[in-house]
């Protein structure tokens, strides 16, 4: 037998193994999404009385907010509108994978967002080289944080999870998302505005233990333009220290979806002493939202 045919055919064997290999790692990972998502589904049902929330937005309620806070919200919301109860987020995009450089690699993502206990899960493929992308998972679920990273789905290559810093992050990324499900910040379902200036203002939300305050600063149109933290646990590889960095979303493109006005393209930053670093932008290509009965 020549050389040329025994390399053909471990070529061929090695083929096989890497398929073989990313069809059991895409399962497996479709398992571990699946769990978490019916963890983070029943932790929505069971706060259902959380809040004494009304089922639609009143207009009335904007009474005594902030001024660039009631604009937003005459601008985003109509009187009536049904409160979110949850949303479905698909998106594109690409993600800076160097802390100190430029490797921006792309991605698809799913999310599924519930309010009644603020939670998300946010499940991703970053495609870092052809034909082997990275699963990722980052979830808020019952005060819980997690972000998971494997690649083809079987070989870990970051686990952070449980309470503390990495909570605390995972429910700022919600809180900071929440113009996509706009009346996640209404006063009635839990947050409390304060006045900054006539373009912005801070808003403050409980998932007890947790307080968050971000910055939220609006444009000219009276939209969400930014929402700022002042400080974001930052690393979560397998041997990373977590720094705690100001952190910035910034929202764009905003259309009408489902009677409301929400962003189609989104970006995350950690503000570096360079400066701001952009590592996260994406693009909504589906929105819907499940409504309070």
């Amino acid at each position: 037998m020549t050389v040329l045919l025994w390399v053909g055919i471990a070529l061929a064997a090695l083929v096989v193994l890497a398929i073989g290999l990313r069809a059991l790692g895409a399962t497996r990972w479709t398992e571990l999404v699946r769990t978490h998502t019916t963890q983070l589904e029943s932790g929505s049902v069971g706060a259902q009385g959380r809040l004494p929330s009304p089922a639609r937005f009143d207009a009335h309620e904007l009474e005594g907010l902030p001024p660039p806070v009631g604009r937003y919200f005459r601008q985003v919301l109509t009187d009536g509108q049904p409160i979110i109860a949850a949303a479905r987020i698909e998106m594109t995009g690409t993600m800076n994978m160097s802390a100190a450089g430029e490797q921006w690699k792309p991605f698809t993502s799913r999310q599924r967002v519930v309010t009644r206990r603020p939670g998300f899960l946010w499940d991703a493929q970053v495609f870092m080289f052809p034909g082997l992308p990275a699963h990722v998972e980052d979830s808020y679920i019952a005060g819980n944080g997690r972000l998971i990273a494997k690649v083809a789905g079987l070989f870990t290559v970051a686990d952070s999870q449980g309470e503390g810093e990495i909570a605390r992050g995972e429910f700022m990324r919600y809180f900071a998302e929440s113009p996509w499900y706009p009346t996640a910040l209404l006063h009635s379902q839990g947050v409390r505005w304060e006045a900054v200036d006539n373009a912005s203002a801070r808003a403050t939300l409980i998932d007890d233990p947790i307080t968050l305050t971000l910055l939220f600063r609006f444009d000219d149109a009276g939209l969400i333009a930014s929402v700022h933290a002042k400080a974001r646990g930052a690393g979560a590889g397998k041997d990373e220290v977590m720094l705690m960095l100001p952190w910035d979303c910034a929202f764009s493109e905003y259309q009408r979806q489902g009677g409301m006005l929400v962003p189609m393209t989104g970006e995350a930053a950690w503000v570096r002493p360079a400066g701001r670093q952009v590592y996260f932008v994406g693009h909504v290509k589906t929105l819907s939202h499940e409504f309070l009965p």
